[in-house]
């Protein structure tokens, strides 16, 4: 029996599939017998390093706006689809998750026709276009949000799958060996930004403001700026009285959690759950008409974060401030953040997948 794993475009979608993977073989699954499915951008570095089997097949995304590349896309899905059903064969796959994104059709497509079952994973609180197209086929849509549930026949709340370090995430433990890590003091306040794999304008110009209008005794800042904003936020850096560190990718996302009082961030579906798993109080700025902002909502309800419409950015700045100086306030959020976390989601993703293959 192989398992194969489609996930490809963006780390929203790859790590929680890397996380699957791990669960997997922990629960007696031969790392052999996993197979990744996924195009030429993040996926195809990240899987391989992670130690597994990794297929790329030519594919990419609709373009949003009008574009002729639009029209080679059917040709280009059904041959996608063509390989992978061929690898899959060869591999004698039974049971096939689609974590949604480009890579979701093809590979769903490829399963059907190769008599491997379908299992979909949806990251969001509002699911994606993919995934809602491939989902009529699959045994069951896992789902990481409660507010996806209605929009699948057959759906269950999951959570995100991450990984163990974040699933075991001891904030006490870390914390020291996390701000020697980046060159932070042990007893300041420190601020943690994070704007994803491609960082956050709208993110950068707060921290600028905040970094301005701060004490350099009262605050310290570690951002993820992403590798396009990175050469330029570091030079910006360099000029504050603030200690304030940058790097453009943390691949151990524990430490930035437990060097971090309060996260100033996007609501990307991973980090909505990352920093629910860490009990970490956050400031959520939601890119404009996506889905982040049901991402967000799910824990602004449940009192873990405060939320700031992006056209309303100019608010970060005091936000920030008020939290960090209001302690009871983090401790409580911190709090309403570990209650709604899903910490076994990978260890429950991988008993489906494995159950699914034997019925």
């Amino acid at each position: 029996m192989s398992v194969a794993l489609a996930a490809a475009g963006t780390g929203g979608h790859v790590y929680p599939a890397l996380a699957v993977a791990d669960a997997l073989v922990a629960a007696g699954t031969k790392r052999d017998d996993i197979v990744f499915f996924g195009g030429s951008r993040m996926e195809a570095e990240t899987v391989p390093e992670a130690g597994y089997d990794f297929v790329e097949v030519e594919i990419r995304g609709l373009r949003r706006s009008l574009s002729l590349s639009n029209l080679s896309l059917p040709r280009m899905v059904w041959q996608a689809a063509d390989r992978i059903k061929t690898e899959m064969r060869s591999r004698d796959v039974t049971i096939t998750c689609v974590f949604g994104g480009y890579i979701a059709v093809p590979a769903a497509l490829a399963a059907r026709r190769a008599g491997s079952k379908i299992i979909v994973h949806e990251q969001n609180a509002y699911p994606g276009l993919a995934n809602r197209l491939v989902s009529p086929w699959a045994l069951e849509t896992l789902v990481a949000f409660p507010e996806a549930l209605p929009r699948f026949r057959r759906s269950r709340e999951v959570g995100n799958p991450l990984r163990s370090a974040l699933v075991n995430f001891d904030r006490e433990a870390l914390r020291d060996d996390a701000r020697r890590r980046y060159g932070l003091s042990e007893r300041g306040s420190v601020l943690g930004v994070l704007g994803g794999s491609l960082g956050a304008q709208v993110l950068n110009d707060a921290t600028v403001c905040i970094a301005a209008d701060s004490d350099p005794d009262d605050l310290e800042i570690i951002h993820l700026t992403g590798e396009l904003h990175h050469t330029h936020m570091a030079e910006v850096a360099m000029e504050s009285s603030l200690r304030w560190i940058t790097t453009a990718y943390e691949p151990e996302m524990e430490w930035f959690f437990a060097a971090s009082d309060v996260v100033l961030s996007r609501a990307g579906a991973l980090a909505v759950s990352e920093l629910a798993a860490t009990g970490t109080p956050s400031l959520l700025v939601p890119l404009e008409a996506t889905h982040q902002g049901e991402n967000a909502r799910f824990l602004e309800e449940s009192k873990a974060a405060r939320v700031i419409r992006q056209v309303e950015a100019d608010r970060i700045p005091d936000e920030v401030q008020q939290l960090m100086n209001d302690k009871s306030r983090l401790v409580a959020m911190s709090r309403a953040a570990l209650s709604v976390a899903t910490p076994r989601a990978a260890a429950e993703m991988a008993s489906v997948l494995l159950r699914s293959a034997d019925d």
